[in-house]
């Protein structure tokens, strides 16, 4: 599953949070409110992709990043960065095998 990447250590999430008067209870609530399956997103999860101490959370899951942005009515791509291409997913032989036969 693809994780995000929090922007700024989280700080436009707080900056959108700010703006709208909203405390951590309240945005994970309103993720409760535009999640098609009811779910949204714990208050405990909301504290730690939106938090700046020890225990704030650098990634956190694409539905995650996807409801708190909805909730906040802003694009995904203000606050959350997409993981860099994984080495996982590099092709590493060449076409003909594992080693060069000459």
């Amino acid at each position: 599953m693809t994780d995000l990447i929090r922007k700024d250590k989280g700080q436009p999430l707080r900056d959108a949070m700010k703006r709208r008067g909203m405390t951590q209870a309240e945005l994970a609530a309103r993720t409760r409110a535009v999640d098609v399956r009811g779910q949204g997103v714990s208050v405990a999860t909301v504290a730690k992709v939106t938090g700046s101490g020890e225990t704030a959370a650098e990634k956190c899951r694409l539905r995650t990043a996807w409801l708190l942005a909805t909730a906040l009515d802003e694009p995904l791509q203000q606050h959350f960065d997409m993981p860099s291409v994984s080495t996982d997913t590099v092709e590493r032989c060449n076409p003909h095998g594992d080693s060069e036969l000459g």
